[in-house]
């Protein structure tokens, strides 16, 4: 669905010139106290083509003036090497902390000569209402658990997306769609 509409889409260049992806379905709720979690994968560009998925989640929470529930799909596009390492370190990446940010460029107009300008740019779809004021923090983890399901053994993110660890069969289908 970020592709339907041609002036919401995320250009071409942005893609052509990412260094890795991460894509993430987040839930929020909250009334005064509000919380969040979600999960989602992150890929990265060898020499060999796109490393296979590395299991990431989040959660966070915050407080102000604020009531509702939503849930936001993102892309993360990593534009840089850095941006990779930090989401391959295994540890939590605190968007904005450890790596800069900025909503990435959007639709045809940008389609000529994007130069990444952030080490991260992001694009999100939320449903839901969620409405207010308030102060956030939200950290991004691997699920070691998972990776070492589904790789069928305990692997590092490091390993997985310095393209150290072949891709299992079942990451065919993403690994093309990239």
């Amino acid at each position: 669905e970020f592709r339907a509409l041609p002036e919401h889409q995320i250009p071409r260049s942005v893609l052509r010139h990412a260094r890795g992806l991460a894509v993430m379905s987040v839930v929020k709720a909250g009334f005064i106290f509000s919380g969040k979690a979600g999960h989602g994968v992150v890929v990265a560009r060898t020499g060999h083509g796109w490393c296979g998925p590395s299991f990431v989640g989040t959660g966070g929470a915050g407080w102000g003036l604020q009531i509702g529930a939503e849930m936001t799909d993102f892309v993360i596009v990593l534009n840089n090497a850095a941006a990779v390492r930090a989401f391959s370190r295994g540890g939590n990446v605190t968007i904005g902390a450890d790596i800069s940010a900025a909503v990435g460029p959007l639709g045809r107009t940008a389609e000529a000569g994007v130069t990444p300008t952030a080490a991260i740019y992001t694009y999100s779809r939320s449903k839901g209402l969620f409405a207010g004021i308030s102060l956030e923090g939200a950290v991004i983890g691997t699920r070691k658990e998972a990776n070492a399901r589904y790789y069928g053994r305990p692997v590092s993110a490091s390993d997985i997306l310095h393209g150290r660890v072949a891709p299992p069969a079942g990451a065919g289908r993403l690994r093309s769609a990239l």
